[in-house]
């Protein structure tokens, strides 16, 4: 390993079990003191390395997406043979990941918890990754985004841009994805990331189908929190979040519809007086329905000729001047000036010849 304590680990604890996700061209080591708090708690915590991660940026280039999902989902099914009741934390792309594992597994996992998730980039340099991969292997990295100082050694100093372009791809899918998530959400952030815009957790909140969001801001910290000023607030709001799940506090969406139903059996059974006829709101709706106004239905005024010759000018005007300018379209040779002459003709021709309807009487501006 070429990078210090990257490879992955488990952390023996609990009942309860937390499979932690780290981040792109990021390690194990980048998320273990988040880890190591979880399991002070009594949490079994366990954090698989990514492929291609931990070792160099060149192995990394040889990945893909679906291979660290592949990695992810392992550890998730390894923990599932020992363990009734799994959370997911990611940090970073691992946040993507972690989105996907839980809308594919949606019924398998208690909560999702979120740190600077990364769905998505908009700059423009993003733009031509597809095409830079082929032309450089990599670009030089923006270093360690953590506003503590010496933080230790736990990602790559460069970015494989073939494997840039495969996270692209997997922001697109886990885009799709967030409606699928029903499950109870904790959404962390911080508000100075140099590395992934808060929008991203803006973006996953609004779009998310879970009834429970629990969002948390952290302050002191720029992206990396677990190595940065706010740890023990990211341990601790993680381990309430895992509490409140357990103790029934924080709930999923089809577990919230069921007590809707619920709800709306006991209102039905309920005896209501029924004395009256009629309800004040039943007279309201005929007053409305009575008082509606229909519209008179008359038909659109016929065009004069005048008119249709105006209409004529307004439209091929616009035409004579686009083919001027695109093509040097000229026969008269005054440029764009006949078509200026049809349109400017056109319009005036056009609202000259609108007169009122002597039926209609003198209008009324509200």
């Amino acid at each position: 390993m070429k990078i210090p304590q990257a490879e992955e680990f488990e952390l023996p604890g609990g009942e309860i079990a937390v499979l932690m996700v780290h981040g792109f061209t990021g390690s194990p080591a980048s998320i273990r003191p988040w880890a190591e708090g979880l399991h002070s708690h009594g949490f079994t915590v366990k954090v698989p390395r990514l492929p291609g991660h931990g070792t160099s940026w060149e192995e990394m280039n040889q990945t893909s997406w679906q291979d660290w999902f592949d990695a992810v989902e392992t550890a998730f099914l390894e923990l599932k043979k020992r363990h009734r009741r799994i959370f997911i934390a990611g940090f970073s792309m691992g946040g993507a990941l972690s989105i996907r594992l839980t809308a594919k597994r949606s019924r398998e996992i208690e909560g999702l918890i979120l740190v600077n998730p990364s769905i998505g980039d908009n700059r423009n340099f993003m733009k031509l990754v597809p095409v830079l991969k082929y032309l450089i292997p990599s670009l030089k990295g923006r270093g360690t985004d953590v506003a503590r100082p010496n933080p230790p050694r736990h990602s790559y100093g460069r970015t494989p841009l073939k494997a840039l372009h495969s996270l692209q791809k997997l922001w697109r899918i886990v885009q799709s994805d967030l409606e699928k998530i029903d499950s109870p959400l904790m959404v962390g952030y911080s508000i100075n990331d140099h590395v992934v815009h808060p929008r991203n957790s803006e973006v996953v909140i609004e779009n998310v189908a879970s009834i429970d969001i629990r969002e948390v801001i952290f302050e002191r910290s720029f992206h990396n929190v677990a190595l940065d000023h706010d740890l023990e607030q990211l341990v601790d709001e993680s381990r309430q979040f895992i509490e409140d799940v357990l103790s029934g506090t924080l709930i999923r969406s089809d577990d919230s519809e069921l007590i809707d139903l619920e709800f709306d059996s006991i209102v039905s059974g309920l005896s209501l007086d029924e004395s009256a006829p009629t309800t004040y709101l039943d007279e309201l709706e005929s007053f409305d329905s009575a008082e509606r106004y229909e519209g008179d239905n008359r038909p659109l005024p016929a065009l004069t000729s005048i008119q249709r010759g105006a209409l004529l000018g307004v439209t091929l005007g616009p035409a004579y001047i686009f083919l001027n300018r695109l093509a040097s379209f000229d026969p008269l040779g005054v440029g764009i000036w006949p078509g200026m002459i049809a349109l400017l003709a056109g319009v005036f021709a056009f609202f000259w010849q609108m007169k009122p309807d002597p039926d209609e009487g003198d209008g009324v501006a509200l």
